[in-house]
């Protein structure tokens, strides 16, 4: 009697992982490797999206002293990550809708939102929340893939309302075990709303490595399952993550359906700076493999290359960005402390005899 053929699922597992290659136009040492990924964009243009990545850098380095200082509250360094987020960014459109994640300040900012009120928002004052409706954002989120969901919703208003604009989303690889990654992905895809998610791929999730997370050889395969494009993009490289990225948001605004980019990229500090201490779990040698990545060396090269780059622009842009931030800070410091009495005078629009009396009470100590 033949015997049966079987089911062979490893080869079913190889096929899956096949078609998700890493996509890069640029090596390390800022060499164009993939011509098809260098996107037409003018010096002026390669220039600013440069000016933006220092400026990320710098604003990191200073949130960061800032914050042992005292003078700033909750901060999650962004360095290593400039081309992941701000070359993203750059692609999209002032109406295009951002949802960040805590991490996801330096594009929110340039996105429209003053520094000042960013200061503001990561010392847990309610001005820094306070948005006008010319910014199209939200605050950052917190709870850890939950700007997924309100991205998905947005998206779909966006289509229903006949808009040429896509909503734009981050999370971490963490994130992407979320139940509300797969729950927004699958609802965007099934009405084929106009949205680019991102998972910002910095190898762990606090001190989670990445293996550890999910079997799927990529996160950027996870997408099958929704029904939606998926691509794994080098999150060093801005000019790769650029070209992804305006690709992915063309397709999605002519109406065909969200996409999900995976970026590969690295945060050279801890996950944030509320404790994390990242040599616990990562090693030296891991660090200094993924400097040798870093976006801002990797784009220096090529632009230096093409002689629109120089030291002392860059030492410019550096000086600028740290009287930008002073300025901020004292902008900032100058914006009246927050009361208890003012957050009990914003529970009710009529006022509980209960809430009343704790008003007055602390109205009583606040005007010692």
């Amino acid at each position: 009697m033949a015997k049966k053929k079987t089911i062979d699922f490893e080869a079913l597992l190889k096929n899956i992982n096949a078609d998700f290659p890493t996509y890069q136009a640029l090596d390390q040492d800022g060499n164009v490797v993939n011509e098809a990924l260098v996107p037409d964009l003018s010096d002026e243009e390669l220039v600013d999206l440069m000016t933006r990545m220092v400026w990320s850098r710098v604003l990191n380095e200073r949130s960061t002293a800032l914050n042992r200082q005292g003078r700033l509250g909750f901060f999650a360094p962004t360095a290593g990550q400039e081309a992941s987020q701000l070359a993203s960014h750059f692609a999209f459109e002032k109406e295009d809708v951002l949802l960040p994640g805590y991490r996801d300040v330096p594009q929110l900012i340039q996105h429209g939102l003053p520094l000042k009120e960013a200061f503001l928002w990561s010392r847990g004052h309610v001005a820094g929340n306070l948005y006008p409706e010319s910014l199209k954002a939200l605050p950052p989120q917190i709870i850890i893939g939950a700007q997924y969901v309100q991205a998905a919703g947005v998206a779909l208003g966006l289509k229903k309302r006949n808009k040429p604009n896509v909503a734009i989303t981050y999370t971490g690889d963490g994130g992407s075990s979320q139940g509300d990654f797969y729950e927004a992905i699958n609802f965007a895809g099934a009405y084929k709303a106009n949205a680019v998610f991102y998972i910002q791929n910095n190898g762990f999730a606090i001190s989670t490595p990445r293996e550890k997370q999910s079997a799927a050889h990529t996160l950027a395969q996870k997408a099958v399952a929704a029904g939606i494009p998926g691509i794994q993009v080098d999150g060093m490289d801005p000019l790769a993550v650029y070209t992804v990225s305006k690709m992915a948001r063309e397709w999605s605004v002519a109406g065909n359906g969200p996409v999900l980019i995976e970026t590969l990229t690295y945060r050279y500090g801890p996950h944030t700076l509320s404790g994390d201490d990242p040599t616990r779990y990562r090693t030296k040698d891991m660090d200094n493999e993924w400097e040798l990545k870093d976006p801002l060396i990797r784009f220096r090269k090529y632009l230096e290359a093409k002689g629109i780059w120089s030291e002392e622009k860059e030492q410019e842009i550096i000086d600028a960005t740290k009287e930008e931030i002073k300025a901020a800070v004292a902008e900032a410091d100058k914006v009246p402390k927050q009361k208890v009495s003012d957050f009990l005078k914003s529970m009710f629009e009529v006022q509980p005899q209960s809430i009343k009396e704790q008003i007055e009470f602390y109205e009583a100590k606040e005007s010692k």
